[in-house]
């Protein structure tokens, strides 16, 4: 059976994941995406498109706007600088 502590941890995993979609609402909202279900932003973050060949949430070394350009994250250009720096 379930004791207090269960509970408390069960209200509080609740409390975390309406916090989430709380601001993940805000800043949908913020930028004019759809807010009609709020329960989408769970597991789904307001800025992401969900297109893999968007120039925001895809990854570059597949995106075909990127061809011919450096294919390299800005992760790993930043490591590369800073190792060029040492």
């Amino acid at each position: 059976m379930s004791n207090e502590q269960d509970k408390l941890k069960h209200g509080t995993r609740l409390h975390r994941a309406w916090n989430a979609i709380k601001k993940q609402l805000r800043i949908a909202k913020a930028h004019g995406n759809p807010t009609d279900q709020p329960h989408r932003y769970a597991k789904h973050h307001a800025m992401d498109c969900g297109q893999p060949h968007c120039t925001m949430c895809g990854n570059p070394r597949h995106n075909k706007a990127n061809k011919g350009k450096d294919k390299l994250t800005t992760q790993e250009k930043r490591n590369n600088q800073k190792s060029q720096d040492e």
